[in-house]
């Protein structure tokens, strides 16, 4: 299953459109991305060192069309990083076309204006002290990510075609993506999310706008405005900053629908935008993902929302949710938490660490347990409840850290969890009394305030994507 191996078929149509203005079609799109990947040997590695680019989407299409598998790295990741993941990994080629003069260039291709030739970046071979080992690659593995929007480990996901195409396939029907839809970055390609945008957007011959310009900045709003997207996915970090631009003052006529993925978002939240978005006539949709599972494994049918603020929804086409207990078995009652498990042809081939372990097989075997607690409702829905690790025994209570922070956002109050059993650190920004939020804690969760340390700190870690980085954090 390969669907970036037809879209001749949407030649004429406009793909991308840069954060410049400048529009590059369907056609400029195949024949960049195969010029570039017809300079690497199928089923070999490639370090795609990523930006909201055209020139980085269109060498992500043509190494996938190719068999080329490519590793996805974000731009911002230290050289050192990159250099410790080229000595786990070995890849055959590292692919930065925004590198200035970095490597040669060589193939030619039309301009997206097609009068004249534009020189592509090499997908350069690395030097001989970096020359790949023997291991293969699994036949079926088709992309790498890592399972964060930034590159902090050498952990990643291994995915297969058929995760990747699937996953794709099942959000553009659920959210009937059409070929008229435009959608506007607000993630990083690098990020399963903002690249499961991209994928389900290019199957379906709709048009992409790139930017890696912050939303809180005045140049993601002038592309916004000049390019009228008809929708957005965001993760909770970007609806907490469309609040504090007053979205609902914003007038915003193109948008059809918009998602939110990639964390949990107060019910509180979800109500605000489902009444704005109401107002509007705007679609909010709420999502649920792993890069595990590719991307999404949930929805919240919009129109299903209405007293479900706090729910997931339903499994994706194509997949199916279970929860299990302890022990392993299948909790068939209602509103009984157990562990949230997701069976579907998206699940991913398991980790990696190394080049070695790219060719292992499927250890998944189809379903993801997801370190999620959940309960599923009479009806169907699924609401999340906690997070298997993300627990502490606090005096012989035990404490869910990602509520915690939820109490203390809803007071206004940014904070992050992490500790030990009867030992919870709590960091705050600094400028926030920590003898302040230590008192309201205790009130909060009637234990004794000797169970809490607050610290101060300049701003919570967050990678890419708007979620919080506790590895950065000390316990």
């Amino acid at each position: 299953m390969n669907r970036f191996s037809d879209l001749e078929r949407f030649a004429d149509r406009t793909a991308l459109i840069a954060s410049d203005g400048q529009q590059y079609s369907y056609k400029w799109l195949l024949e960049y991305g195969d010029a570039v990947a017809q300079q690497a040997a199928p089923r070999s590695l490639v370090f795609l060192i990523g930006s909201n680019t055209p020139q980085c989407i269109a060498g992500y299409v043509g190494f996938i069309r190719r068999g080329v598998v490519p590793v996805l790295i974000n731009h911002t990741v230290s050289q050192e990083m990159i250099d410790q993941l080229v000595d786990a990994y070995k890849p055959e080629y590292v692919f930065h076309p925004n590198a200035d003069g970095e490597y040669e260039l060589s193939q030619l291709a039309s301009s997206p204006n097609g009068e004249s030739a534009t020189a592509l970046p090499l997908v350069a071979s690395l030097p001989p002290s970096n020359q790949p080992c023997s291991s293969q690659l699994y036949p079926e593995l088709g992309l790498i990510l890592t399972t964060s929007g930034s590159t902090g480990s050498p952990k990643f996901v291994r995915l297969t075609y058929e995760n990747l195409f699937s996953n794709a396939e099942s959000i553009a029907e659920y959210l009937e993506i059409a070929s008229d839809d435009r959608a506007i970055t607000t993630l990083p390609m690098t990020y399963s999310y903002g690249l499961s945008i991209i994928n389900s957007h290019l199957i379906s011959g709709a048009c992409i706008i790139l930017t890696d310009a912050p939303i809180i900045g005045k140049d993601f709003w002038t592309l916004f405005k000049g390019q009228n997207p008809t929708t957005f996915g965001g993760v909770p970090f970007v609806y907490d900053m469309l609040k504090k631009l007053r979205f609902a003052r914003m007038n915003c006529p193109s948008l059809k629908y918009i998602t939110q993925a990639g964390g949990h978002l107060s019910a509180e939240l979800v109500k605000e935008f489902e009444d704005v978005c109401k107002q509007k006539g705007i679609k909010f949709i709420v999502m649920y993902g792993q890069t595990e599972a590719t991307a999404r494994m949930a929805y919240m049918p919009w129109d299903k929302l209405e007293g479900r603020e706090n729910s997931i929804g339903i499994a994706i086409p194509g997949g199916e949710f279970f929860l299990i207990d302890d022990n392993g078995a299948v909790i068939d009652q209602p509103d009984v938490p157990g562990e949230l498990c997701y069976r579907g042809p998206n699940v991913s081939l398991g980790y990696a660490t190394c080049r070695e372990e790219l060719a292992k097989g499927d250890d998944n075997g189809g379903v993801l347990h997801t370190g999620d607690v959940a309960k599923r409702d009479a009806e169907g829905f699924y609401y999340i409840v906690g997070r298997k690790k993300r627990f502490l025994k606090i005096f012989g209570n035990r404490v869910n850290l990602d509520e915690v922070q939820e109490l203390l956002l809803k007071r206004g109050i940014e904070a992050a969890c992490v500790g030990k059993d009867d030992a919870m650190k709590v960091y705050v920004v600094t400028g926030t009394d920590c003898n302040a939020v230590r008192q309201l804690l205790a009130e909060l969760t009637h234990l004794n305030q000797s169970a809490f340390t607050v610290l101060n700190i300049d701003a919570i870690p967050r990678n890419d994507a708007g979620k919080i980085l506790y590895s950065k954090l000390e316990n």
